[in-house]
């Protein structure tokens, strides 16, 4: 699996950013050049836990954009399932950023669960010059906290020491010297 300092792969995908048809489009590396990403991959469409987590990501869409954040949400499920989950699914309706069909970009991540064949609920800070600065794996079954991955990407963009527990608002570790 790749993780902290690797580069994200190059990919082209396609993706879900609507409920139309017309909501399909193509995606790259190239797509969001200079943003701060958070990838979020689940394991499938139409299942139980992965609507709880996208919608909550979607209600906290502006947070991350606020921290000049983009979110893309992907599973091994192609874009008509996306599609069809989104038209089908009242929370999924509205969500605010797109659903990418990550087969390669799983794999090449190194995020297929080997029993499954599905991605692993894998979470990914990329900075702007596309170097991973976070990773965290869920097992299948188990929700991610929003919560969490905004108060994470906040101690990485401040560049800082941030001890145990740290939150936006409290202080910095200082290195004596």
């Amino acid at each position: 699996m790749l993780s902290v300092g690797s580069k994200w792969p190059e990919f082209r995908v396609k993706a879900c950013v609507g409920i139309e048809p017309g909501g399909l489009t193509e995606i790259t590396n190239q797509s969001y050049e200079g943003k701060w990403l958070v990838y979020l991959f689940y394991p499938k469409d139409f299942t139980f836990v992965c609507p709880t987590e996208l919608a909550e990501f979607g209600r906290r869409e502006k947070d991350f954009r606020d921290r000049d954040a983009v979110l893309l949400g992907g599973s091994t499920d192609n874009e008509y399932s996306h599609l069809a989950w989104r038209q089908f699914h009242p929370q999924l309706r509205d969500l605010p950023y797109p659903l990418i069909t990550a087969q390669k970009l799983a794999a090449d991540l190194g995020i297929i669960d080997p029993d499954e064949g599905v991605c692993l609920r894998a979470t990914f800070i990329v900075d702007p010059e596309g170097t991973i600065q976070w990773v965290s794996v869920n097992n299948l079954n188990v929700g991610r906290n929003v919560a969490e991955v905004l108060r994470v990407l906040d101690a990485v963009q401040s560049n800082e020491l941030t001890p145990c527990n740290w939150n936006p608002g409290d202080p910095y570790l200082k290195v004596a010297g």
